[in-house]
């Protein structure tokens, strides 16, 4: 287990606002933050350094990339054993569809989040991703309704609904 890393109340604070916006300037963040451009760039770097900040990624809208419909998949497999569990980790690595997965715990071992353009789109996949795999017992999908709050730090909503 990886050991956690000491952050202060200005490196909390730093990663709130990069989770809100990671392109806003150094300037903006140090006026934030109440720090010099030059600490909060330093922060910044020991906190990629030390894997707190993993990537800097954009969150995209899927309705204007051909992906309008998420669904979120719940995989029960036939056996729970760590070679299963890594086979299916593999496996469902391979579809683009697949944006989001989680390994869990309860009646269900996987958790999925596919995007795509049309309910046929995801019977497709779910027959190659799913049907296909003999390891899969059961699946059972949700369609989400709306994205409420994409980012759980910023907390607020894609769109004004």
């Amino acid at each position: 287990m990886r050991k956690m890393i000491d952050l202060d109340p200005f490196d909390r604070r730093l990663l709130e606002l990069v989770r809100a916006n990671n392109l806003e300037p150094a300037r903006l963040l140090a006026d934030k933050v109440g720090l010099s451009i030059s600490a909060v760039l330093r922060r910044l770097r020991r906190l990629r350094a030390e894997k707190v900040i993993v990537a800097d990624m954009a969150v995209v809208d899927p309705a204007l990339t051909g992906s309008a419909l998420t669904m979120h998949v719940l995989v029960q497999m036939q056996q729970a054993g760590a070679q299963a569990m890594d086979n299916f980790a593999r496996e469902i690595a391979r579809h683009p569809e697949i944006t989001a997965a989680w390994d869990v715990t309860g009646d269900d071992d996987f958790l999925l989040k596919v995007q795509v353009g049309s309910m046929e789109e995801y019977d497709g996949f779910t027959r190659r991703a799913l049907g296909e795999d003999k390891g899969v017992h059961s699946f059972k999908t949700l369609i989400a309704i709306r994205n409420i709050i994409e980012n759980d730090v910023a907390r607020r909503p894609l769109r004004d609904y």
